[in-house]
């Protein structure tokens, strides 16, 4: 069993795909507290479970906790796009897929942001493996990009007739 951290449905379609063609079971948890405006978290939420009913696949949905997210990223609000508050950003989330993994007896975690080729997988697997090691857990480093993985989530997200968003999710990634 693996739980894989959603960032939304349509990054998922791709991830929930590979990872059962390689013998994977999913459960998937959407926490994602830096999504911005409250309208477009619902909205991705929903794609979410939509997405979930699909491909059949268990979906835990955690907190929408803003004003935590902008506790830690207190101090980069003018960072560059991909930089450090990105990296606190994964690091909030995948911390949080890791708590749950441990709570639900998972042993090992993954995340849909890899995907995206405007995220970068080096850093993203060096703070997954590190919040797996604090946990006692395994990251499952999943570049989900390759292989025209981002392509492909966009074929199945018209497929599944999935909202796409244009942006990451927080009001610093909308321009």
């Amino acid at each position: 069993m693996t739980l894989l951290h959603i960032c939304c449905a349509a990054c998922a379609t791709v991830c929930v795909e590979r990872l059962r063609k390689d013998g994977y079971d999913i459960i998937g948890y959407f926490y994602n507290p830096n999504i911005q405006p409250p309208a477009e978290y619902n909205k991705r939420c929903k794609e979410v479970a939509k997405l979930s009913e699909v491909m059949e696949f268990e979906l835990h949905t955690g907190e929408y906790e803003l004003s935590r997210w902008f506790e830690k990223i207190k101090g980069l609000e003018d960072e560059p796009e991909r930089g450090k508050r990105c990296e606190v950003c994964y690091e909030l989330r995948l911390e949080e897929t890791a708590v749950l993994a441990k709570k639900l007896g998972i042993k090992q975690f993954t995340t849909t942001l890899s995907v995206s080729p405007h995220k970068c997988f080096k850093r993203i697997k060096l703070i997954g493996e590190k919040i797996a090691q604090r946990h006692k857990l395994l990251f499952l480093p999943c570049d989900f990009k390759k292989k025209d993985g981002f392509k492909r989530s966009v074929e199945l997200s018209k497929e599944y007739n999935l909202y796409r968003q244009s942006y990451c999710g927080c009001m610093f990634s909308r321009d």
